[in-house]
């Protein structure tokens, strides 16, 4: 049988008993954290997109976390669509897919397999405007210039909302075809921001190609 003079255990013992046992949990802790930068290293796996962009076909491989806006900025050197805000809060990024206005700079490029997108290039171009283009350097739609190309891809889509019966929160009858009308341009324009102030001229190019009067 063992005496108490054997469980005995000297000051510096004890301190070194417990520097032991409190390693323990911190090495356990430590290993899965060592392994989780080689994890993240790897990222998300780049995929392969196909688009057509201003009627020619675009064939990218990207990162899933690219936007729209960056494809065709970063990777297809269109420039043409600017990024303003980054937030969806300014409009200067907008451009036509399906027919459609949309922000890019919300939504991913990998998000639009196949499908077909209208920058600002694909509406016109020197010597051969759009309509709308040509509407907007008659009335002196712009200032800067650099809200001007999601400005005119967004009027378009806009018209082509209220031909297609697309009521807005100004429309007062929703049984009824919207009205071509400054008050409805100036509704379905709002998510443009003009830095500038030139919305009466904005609005004047618009009505002439919807042939209203302003």
């Amino acid at each position: 049988m063992k005496t108490p003079d054997e469980f005995t255990i000297s000051r510096r013992g004890l301190l070194k008993a417990g520097a032991v046992s409190a390693s323990v949990p911190a090495m356990a802790a430590a290993a899965p954290a060592a392994a989780a930068p080689a994890r993240a290293a790897s990222g998300p796996q780049p995929l392969p997109v196909t688009l057509s962009v201003n009627g020619k076909t675009q064939r990218l491989v990207l990162d899933t976390r690219t936007t729209l806006l960056d494809a065709l900025r970063e990777h297809l050197h269109l420039t043409g669509t600017k990024k303003g805000c980054d937030h969806g809060q300014c409009g200067a990024c907008t451009v036509m897919v399906d027919g459609r206005r949309i922000n890019s700079c919300l939504t991913l490029a990998v998000m639009h397999e196949g499908a077909k997108v209208t920058t600002i290039e694909g509406l016109g171009q020197p010597g051969n405007l759009h309509p709308m283009q040509a509407a907007f350097v008659k009335h002196d739609g712009y200032q800067c210039g650099y809200c001007t190309p999601g400005q005119i891809c967004s009027a378009v889509g806009m018209l082509g909302e209220i031909a297609q019966g697309v009521p807005s929160h100004v429309t007062a009858d929703l049984a009824a075809t919207p009205q071509l009308s400054t008050v409805e341009f100036r509704e379905r324009m709002s998510g443009n921001i003009c830095r500038c102030g030139a919305y009466s001229n904005i609005v004047d190019a618009i009505s002439e190609v919807a042939g209203v009067k302003a």
